[in-house]
């Protein structure tokens, strides 16, 4: 049910983007909007990755690093490859994950998110990581991505092309209000479907659904009021991590990149009450009390 409504919604979408290229040049305009779109999504399905990772100062860490071996347990838990494991240097406790498949994938975590939960809640996180991965996730919210803002592209092409004798200022502005909103929603919507997806992943591969749905509790508040720099400047990225950055409890609505927490929360206790454990992946013990320094990671502001 959920990759069909992401099925149906990606198709709205394309299907948007084409009529946008139709009203702004008929038959030609829309083969050229599909031109653009699939130059456009080529692009992205190559450097993505890359690209988000630069846009967060990403660093890797290597095999020897604890979060790596938890990640490592995790996957060969879930039978997919390991991906790459990345830190961000950031305050606001988050996480998420990049890459076009589950053989070229990387997932990242803030400094942040370490310092703030325990061993099991960073387990359960970066199962949900990989739940993105082995869904796919990652490639189908950087398509939407790319196509939303090729959309609104067109929309203003659609104002501004043309002369005053051809020009139908009441479409001409429809499409540059409306068809952008339009692409905005369906984004959103297929954002919320795979973190609803996500989240059972995670519960299956770590065996700690009541862990990860802890985990979202922290992060959502401290999302409220710790800033994220790299949002803040692309809000286009928000729907890349686990809760919605710079906004904590946000309404489950169509203009929320995330579920409410409340209601994923609820979600995962529900598994956990109906004896959903999982796998339950063997990783290396995470100190769950440790000194700043025991990662080598100096907490925020000191």
């Amino acid at each position: 049910m959920n990759r069909t409504r992401t099925f149906m919604l990606m198709a709205a979408l394309v299907a948007l983007f084409m009529g946008l290229g139709f009203l702004v040049g008929g038959r030609s305009g829309a083969l050229v909007a599909l031109v653009i779109a699939a130059a456009m999504n080529a692009f992205a399905y190559w450097n993505a990755d890359k690209l988000v990772l630069r846009m967060h100062g990403a660093r890797e860490v290597g095999p020897d690093h604890p979060l790596h071996r938890m990640v490592a347990a995790l996957a060969r838990n879930a039978g997919m490859p390991v991906p790459k494991v990345y830190l961000v240097d950031q305050a606001q406790p988050n996480a998420f994950a990049t890459g076009r498949n589950p053989e070229n994938a990387a997932v990242a975590a803030t400094t942040g998110l370490l310092q703030m939960l325990d061993r099991d809640e960073i387990e359960a996180v970066m199962a949900h990581e990989l739940g993105h991965i082995r869904n796919r996730d990652t490639l189908i919210m950087t398509v939407t991505a790319t196509i939303a803002g090729a959309i609104s592209m067109l929309g203003n092409m659609a104002l501004f092309s043309g002369n005053d004798q051809n020009r139908n200022p009441i479409v001409a502005i429809a499409a540059l209000v409306l068809a952008p909103i339009a692409a905005a929603l369906v984004q959103m919507a297929i954002s919320r479907t795979r973190e609803y997806g996500a989240d059972a992943a995670a519960a299956e591969i770590s065996g700690k659904p009541l862990k990860l749905a802890s985990a979202l509790a922290k992060l959502s508040q401290a999302a409220a009021r710790i800033p994220n720099p790299v949002a803040a400047r692309n809000p286009a990225t928000a729907h890349l991590y686990i809760v919605k950055p710079g906004i904590g409890g946000v309404a489950d609505s169509l203009f929320s990149t995330h579920p409410a927490p409340e209601n994923r929360i609820a979600a995962l206790e529900a598994m956990a009450n109906a004896g959903g454990s999982g796998l339950g992946a063997q990783a290396e013990p995470w100190p769950r009390r440790r000194p700043p320094s025991a990662l080598g990671i100096p907490r925020s502001g000191s």
